[in-house]
């Protein structure tokens, strides 16, 4: 509990000045509407503000939450497997443990996701996105071990960090030791994330930007590179067994650890 209400806090600390909680809708108006929700009249938020709300362990499976504001709240626990999220924004959202397997997240904004408790991440309190749709997404948090397993995050933007008014500093996206076996990340801008001993066997990576990614120990067998960017990318240690597209892709003559990759 202590640590759920520290990230809360933290969350409304780091509001853009001017920027207060203003949900529409309580707790208990969240939880009447799934309890009147049923098989093929699913509970509906969309375009509802629910910032800031504590909606913690609750089961949302099959949700409609296009266009909407989620900023901050916490889903600790929170079941949201198969829901439609198109287009919401879940910036500093508290994820710790939350099932988005197979929801619509194309379009959304995930930036500075609260999933661990610790400033040390710890894989049994990442979120799981498995299966997920978040093409087109921005991805901008530390979300290392997270299960990607099979998401699509075609034309994603995960990678090239935003300045933000109150710090004017650059973030970037941490995806070390996550599971991103089999998706889908063509066209996906990854410049300068940490994607180190990430599971990318089967991935699709053609056209992506991997530009200054660390790639350093990522499993790649059989992923397919072609035309993806991959100058100035940390191979070191990478597996590239069976990858495909190598010699189609660019600059990987200037790719940083080429000869400690296994090939």
């Amino acid at each position: 509990m202590r640590r759920r209400v520290f990230l809360l806090a933290a969350a409304a600390i780091l509001l853009p000045l001017g920027e207060a909680p203003a949900a529409d809708l309580t707790v208990r108006d969240v939880t009447e509407a799934l309890i009147r929700a049923g098989p093929g009249h699913p509970a509906d938020f969309s375009h509802r503000d629910l910032s800031f709300l504590d909606l913690s362990g609750l089961d949302f499976a099959g949700a409609n939450f296009e266009g909407a504001d989620l900023y901050g709240a916490d889903l600790t626990d929170a079941k949201l497997a198969g829901s439609r999220l198109v287009g919401v924004r879940l910036d500093r959202a508290v994820v710790m443990r939350t099932d988005f397997a197979g929801a619509d997240l194309s379009g959304a904004r995930l930036v500075r996701l609260a999933a661990f408790s610790t400033l040390e991440p710890r894989a049994e309190e990442a979120p799981s996105f498995a299966g997920a749709n978040l093409s087109g997404a921005v991805i901008l948090s530390r979300l290392s071990g997270a299960n990607l397993r099979g998401a699509r995050l075609s034309a994603a933007r995960l990678g090239s960090g935003e300045r933000t008014p109150r710090t004017m500093t650059l973030s970037r996206t941490e995806l070390a030791g996550c599971d991103l076996a089999g998706a889908d990340l063509s066209g996906a801008d990854l410049a300068s994330a940490s994607l180190r001993f990430a599971k990318l066997a089967g991935a699709d990576l053609r056209g992506a930007d991997l530009r200054n990614a660390d790639l350093s120990g990522a499993d790649l067998t059989g992923a397919d590179l072609t035309g993806a960017s991959l100058v100035g990318t940390d191979l070191d240690e990478s597996r590239l067994v069976d990858a495909r597209g190598l010699d189609r892709s660019l600059g990987l003559a200037a790719a940083r650890n080429l000869a400690r990759a296994i090939r």
